[in-house]
């Protein structure tokens, strides 16, 4: 990891600067039952969506903060991925979508039977978000509600 001298000055500033949400608690809950009984969601900030549906925006103000909703029976070959960070490099993606969104593994773990079950649906946002209070005030609560709805148990985060 480079030492913050070894950056730019534009990235020191940028590091240095960069509004950093600060909480007074950690959320946490402990499991209920056991993971191999249990229904788990896959969740990714790498700007992924279906084919067809409306691709993340790149100028949208501090970042889109919007989600798209991905069913867990998609074929690989109809998602789409428009993460726009000029700094996010696209190639492992495409070699293996597994990087950013491992549905194949998850397949596999229900397959082994080390988890239950998955969704019925997957959600991405899109990472590199300047400013995420309308991902923590809105639209994380929404998908939150959502997985709730579903009855998951594990919500699996793949950041990006």
């Amino acid at each position: 990891m480079p030492r913050l001298e070894d950056l730019s000055e534009v990235e020191r500033k940028t590091v240095t600067f960069f509004p950093c949400m600060e909480f007074d608690s950690t959320p946490w809950v402990s499991l209920s039952k056991d993971l191999s009984q249990s229904k788990v969601a896959l969740i990714t900030t790498a700007g992924l969506h279906v084919r067809g549906d409306k691709p993340f925006i790149s100028d949208f103000k501090g970042g889109d903060p919007s989600f798209r909703v991905i069913p867990s029976n998609t074929s690989p070959a109809d998602i789409l991925q428009s993460h726009v960070s000029i700094g996010f490099d696209h190639t492992g993606f495409y070699k293996d979508m597994n990087i950013a969104f491992p549905i194949d593994r998850l397949r596999e773990l229900v397959d082994r039977g080390v988890i239950g079950s998955v969704s019925d649906n997957y959600y991405s946002f899109m990472g590199a978000i300047r400013d995420p209070r309308r991902v923590v005030d809105d639209t994380g609560p929404q998908v939150a509600q959502l997985l709730k709805d579903e009855g998951v148990d594990v919500a699996f985060l793949v950041p990006i």
